[in-house]
C-alpha cells in the first residue's frame, strides 16, 4: 500500500470540550488507483486530506507513506517525506504570476537541489503530459482556469511523488472542463503509478475512480471498490 491511514482520530478544541473531525477512520489507497472522498461541508474531507499529507498530526491512529509509518518523525523528516513522497494538488491553483508554466515546475525541483537543466526537462515532460506541451513559456494570467489548474496538477508530480493529495480540483470550473481535469488526474494516477486521494462533493466526475469513501460527521460511513 503507497497510503494506510489506520484508526485515525482527530480532535480540536472548542470551548471547554474537543470537536471529533475524524472519529476512527481507516483508508486504504493502493499504488496506481484512485480513491475519491466525498461528503458535504464540514463532513471531516479537509481535515483527512491534511493528516494524510502529514500537515496535522491526529489524536490517535497511523499514517503510512510508502511503508513509512510518519509516528514519531520529526518536523525535519516530515518536511523531507512531503518533498519526496507526497504531491498537493491545491483547490487554487495559487501560480506565482510572475512566472511561466515551465518556471512554476522548475522551482519546485530546484528546491530539492535539482539540476536547472534536469528540472527544465522534467518540466516539460509533465507539462506534455497534461496537454500544455505548447504553454511551456505563457504565464498565468495568459491561461484559461482548467490549463492553471493543469499547470497545478502538474507541479505537484514534479519531484515524483508516491502519494497525490487533490484537493476540490473542480470547484472553480465549469461542468467540462471539471470533466477534463478528473479525467487527466485518473490518467496520471494509472500512468505515474501515484496512491491518489481525491477529495470532493461533486459527485458527478467519480466513475472513473477505483474506490469511493464517505465521510459524514467525522466518520468513513462505507467505501465503495468500482
Amino acid at each position: 500500500m503507497s497510503l494506510n491511514l489506520t484508526d485515525i482520530t482527530l480532535t480540536y478544541p472548542d470551548g471547554d470540550t474537543r470537536l471529533t473531525a475524524l472519529d476512527h477512520v481507516s483508508l486504504d489507497v493502493p499504488k496506481g488507483s484512485l480513491a475519491a472522498v466525498i461528503g458535504p461541508s464540514g463532513s471531516g474531507k479537509s481535515s483527512l486530506l491534511a493528516v494524510a499529507a502529514t500537515l496535522i498530526t491526529p489524536d490517535t491512529g497511523t499514517v503510512t507513506i510508502d511503508g513509512t509509518a510518519t509516528t514519531g518523525l520529526g518536523r525535519g523528516e516530515l518536511t523531507d517525506l512531503r518533498r519526496h513522497k507526497i504531491g498537493i494538488v491545491f483547490q487554487q491553483p495559487n501560480l506565482l504570476p510572475s512566472l511561466t508554466a515551465a518556471e512554476q515546475l522548475q522551482v519546485m525541483a530546484q528546491l530539492d537541489g535539482r539540476s536547472p537543466a534536469k528540472a527544465r526537462t522534467r518540466a516539460l515532460e509533465l507539462l506534455d503530459s497534461v496537454g500544455l506541451a505548447d504553454q511551456a513559456a505563457r504565464r498565468p494570467h495568459q491561461l484559461s482556469g482548467g490549463q492553471r489548474q493543469r499547470v497545478n496538477i502538474a507541479r505537484a508530480l514534479m519531484n515524483n511523488p508516491t502519494v497525490l493529495l487533490v484537493d476540490e480540483p473542480t470547484s472553480a470550473l465549469d461542468h467540462e472542463r471539471g470533466a477534463a481535469v478528473i479525467d487527466l488526474i485518473t490518467r496520471l494516477t494509472h500512468q505515474q503509478a501515484t496512491a491518489t486521494v481525491l477529495v470532493t462533493h461533486d459527485r458527478a466526475h467519480l466513475t472513473a475512480v477505483d474506490q469511493t469513501a464517505e465521510v459524514h460527521d467525522g466518520r468513513l460511513r462505507h467505501a465503495v471498490q468500482h
